[in-house]
C-alpha cells in the first residue's frame, strides 16, 4: 500500500483538519472535487517532523482513513486474514443475547450487552451524568473498593454488573447510583483558575455514590468507596503488545531515579520489575527469549493485564457480556450474589412457575420444583465462579440454559475476535506541515510533556504470547498459533506514552492513584468520530486544555512541572501545543 499517494483518498479520509490546514499551502492541487494535499507534502519530512511521524503505527499499523475501526496493513497484506478480521469485528459491534448464536451469552448477569456500547466508534467512552448500562457511549466501569486497602470489594464482580435476566435481580440496582459533577474552585497546587494572560478555564470531577441498599447481595458490602473508569480507544493495542518487555523495563529503569514508581510493580532496590508485574502463564514454545515468566502487564489503567490475548478486550468479551469460552469455562459471578438470589422468595416463586419445562431458559434452576431444591440449585449454579468447579457446574446444566455446558464462544470465534482486536490500525497523523503544529511539538518537548508521553518506540520481533483458546484452534486446523495473528515486527511507532504508571494526585483520584500514561495517538479525531472529546480516566477533562491542567492540580503530581510551564506560556503557544496533540 502506497501511503504517499493521497490522490486515491476520498475527501474524508484524513479528516477535515488535514485539508483546511493545507489550504494556504502552495503545494496543493484540486482533485476529486476537493482540496487534496500534494504527494510531496504528506508523508515527507519537514524541519520538525520526520517522515515516519505521519505513520504513527508504522508501515504495518497505520491506516489512511480517519477511522478507529480500519484494519491495519498487517491484516490486509495476509491472504484470508481480512475475512477473519471482519468476522471478529461482528463480535465487537453487535448485541449479545441469551440464546441466539453466534453472539450467545449475557445470562445470568452482565455489565453491557455489547462491546461497542462502551467504546463509541471504537474510541474513548463519553462523560455521563447518570449511570445507565444501556446508554451507548457509556464507557464507565464502576470501581468499588475498600479505601483502607485499595482492594476491590468481593460482594460483586470486579467489573460490577447492573443488569440481570428475569427473575434475578442485578447485583447492583443502577437506579440508585448517583453521579454528581462538581466544580474545582481552587487548585491544590496554587495555580490560578485563570492563566496569567487572563484566559479562564474550568475543571470538574465526579462524585459517585452507591447506597448499601443498591446491592442485591448477601452480605452487603461495608466500608467502600466508588470511582469511575472509562474505556479508552481499542485501536493500535496490537502495536503496544508488540513492544518487547525488556524495552518497557528499560524505560521504567530510566525514570526510576527521578520519579517514584509503583511499588506493586517495581523493585526499587533491584531496579527491575517484580514478579507480580508479569502475567502468571509462561510464554509458549513459539516464541520467546524472555524466560519462564509470562508477558509483562501493560494494559488497563492499573496495568493488570499482560498480552493483548489476556488484555482488556480479551478479558472483557468474557466478563462484560458473561460469554463463556474454552479458557473461561465458568460464569462471571460471586457467591454473595448467588446467596442473595437463592434466598429471594420472588426469584424462587418465578422459577417455580416458569422453569418446569426443559425448553425454558430457567430449567437448570428448577431442580425438583420445591422451594428448597430451587434455592439450593440457584446457589450452586450462580456461585460457580472458578474453573475448578466446572464438573460440578455442568451437572446442573440443560439445553437452553444461559450457559449450557458448551462454550458460548468457540475457539475459532475467539481467534477471529483476536484477529480483529490485534489488527486494528492507528489513523495517520494530520496537519504536520502546519506551522502551529510544528511549534506545538517543539514546545511539548521543551516544557517536559514528552518525559511521560514518550513519542516513539521500536517494536521487537513480536514473538507474542499465545493463549490456550487460540492454541487449541491452531492445533485443530494444523497451523502454528504464533503465525495466525497480525504481527507488527520492527516497526517505529508513535503512541506518545512511556508505558509507565504515574500519579497526578487529583481530587477523587483513580483507585490507588497509579495510572498508566494513556497513548495520545489518534485522539485528535475523537470529536469527529465519537461526538465527544472527553479525556482522562473518568472523563473529567472535557477538552485537551482541561486534561493538561489536571496534571497540575497538585504540586505532588508527576506532571506538575510541565503543567506549570504550560500555564505560564502565552495563549498562542498553549494553543499550538493543543493543536499538536490533536494532530498526532
Amino acid at each position: 500500500m502506497n501511503y504517499r499517494n493521497l490522490s486515491k483518498l476520498s475527501i474524508g479520509l484524513l479528516g477535515f483538519t488535514l485539508f483546511t490546514a493545507c489550504s494556504d499551502d502552495d503545494e496543493t492541487k484540486q482533485e476529486l472535487g476537493g482540496l487534496i494535499p500534494a504527494e510531496e507534502v504528506f508523508g515527507k519530512a519537514n524541519d520538525v517532523f520526520t517522515a515516519d511521524e505521519w505513520f504513527p503505527g508504522g508501515q504495518l499499523g497505520t491506516t489512511e482513513k480517519a477511522s478507529y475501526s480500519a484494519p491495519a496493513p498487517a491484516v490486509e497484506n495476509v491472504a484470508g486474514m481480512e475475512e477473519d478480521f471482519n468476522t471478529g469485528e461482528d463480535f465487537f459491534e453487535h448485541l449479545y443475547t441469551f440464546e441466539q448464536a453466534p453472539r450467545k451469552g449475557l445470562g445470568p448477569a452482565w455489565v453491557r450487552n455489547s462491546c461497542i456500547a462502551c467504546h463509541p466508534a471504537y474510541g474513548h467512552g463519553k462523560r455521563q451524568t447518570e449511570y445507565r448500562a444501556n446508554t451507548v457511549g457509556n464507557g464507565y466501569l464502576l470501581v468499588i473498593y475498600h479505601p483502607d486497602t485499595n482492594g476491590y470489594i468481593t460482594e460483586v464482580t470486579g467489573m460490577p454488573q447492573t443488569q440481570a435476566m428475569t427473575p434475578f435481580k442485578a447485583p447492583i440496582d443502577e437506579n440508585q447510583i448517583s453521579i454528581e459533577w462538581k466544580n474545582v474552585t481552587e487548585m491544590e497546587s496554587g495555580l490560578s483558575m485563570k492563566f496569567p494572560d487572563g484566559e479562564q478555564y474550568a475543571l470538574i470531577y465526579p462524585e459517585v455514590r452507591i447506597p448499601q441498599s443498591a446491592f442485591n447481595t448477601n452480605p452487603k458490602p461495608e466500608n467502600y468507596d466508588v470511582r469511575l473508569e472509562s474505556t479508552i480507544g481499542v485501536y493500535g493495542t496490537g502495536l503496544l503488545d508488540a513492544i518487547d518487555d525488556e524495552e518497557i523495563e528499560r524505560q521504567w529503569a530510566a525514570e526510576a531515579p527521578y520519579v517514584e514508581l509503583n511499588p506493586a510493580m517495581w523493585d526499587k532496590e533491584a531496579n527491575c520489575f517484580k514478579a507480580s508485574a508479569y502475567y502468571s502463564a509462561p510464554y509458549n514454545d513459539t516464541g520467546s527469549h524472555r524466560g519462564d515468566h509470562g508477558p509483562l502487564k501493560r494494559f488497563t489503567y492499573a496495568m493488570t493485564r499482560g498480552s493483548l490475548q489476556d488484555g482488556a478486550g480479551a478479558n472483557a468479551i468474557w466478563n462484560i457480556t458473561n460469554v463463556t469460552r474454552s479458557d473461561r469455562h465458568w460464569l462471571y459471578s460471586t457467591p454473595a450474589w448467588a446467596k442473595a438470589q437463592s434466598e429471594d422468595a420472588e426469584v424462587i416463586s418465578y422459577i417455580k412457575q416458569h422453569g418446569q419445562s426443559e425448553a425454558s431458559i430457567l430449567h437448570p434452576y428448577y431442580a425438583d420444583g420445591t422451594d428448597e431444591g430451587i434455592s439450593q440449585r440457584i446457589n450452586e449454579i450462580l456461585s460457580c465462579t472458578s474453573i475448578a468447579k466446572k464438573e460440578t457446574f455442568d451437572t446442573y446444566l440443560y439445553k437452553g440454559a444461559p450457559y449450557n455446558g458448551t462454550d458460548e464462544m468457540s475457539d475459532k470465534q475467539y481467534y477471529q475476535f483476536m484477529v480483529w482486536h490485534r489488527g486494528l490500525a492507528v489513523p495517520a497523523a494530520r496537519s504536520l506541515n502546519d506551522a502551529d503544529v510544528k511549534r506545538g511539538k517543539q514546545l511539548f518537548t521543551q516544557i517536559g510533556c514528552a518525559q511521560c508521553h514518550r513519542p516513539s518506540w521500536k517494536t521487537g520481533e513480536d514473538n507474542m504470547w499465545v493463549d490456550a483458546s487460540t492454541k487449541a484452534y491452531a492445533q485443530r486446523i494444523g497451523k502454528d498459533a504464533s503465525k495466525m495473528l497480525p504481527k507488527f515486527a520492527n516497526q517505529t511507532i508513535w503512541p506518545y506514552t512511556d508505558m509507565v504508571q504515574h500519579r497526578l494526585f487529583m481530587i477523587n483520584d483513580i483507585r490507588t492513584g497509579w495510572c498508566r500514561t494513556t497513548p495520545l495517538w489518534g485522539r485528535g479525531l475523537s470529536r469527529q468520530l465519537t461526538g465527544a472529546d472527553d479525556r482522562l480516566h473518568d472523563c473529567r477533562a472535557r477538552t485537551v486544555l482541561e486534561a493538561i491542567m489536571w496534571h497540575g492540580y497538585s504540586k505532588k503530581s508527576d506532571g506538575y512541572r510541565a503543567t506549570e510551564q504550560f500555564y505560564n506560556l502565552p495563549k498562542a503557544d498553549r494553543d499550538a501545543i493543543i493543536k499538536f496533540i490533536e494532530s498526532i
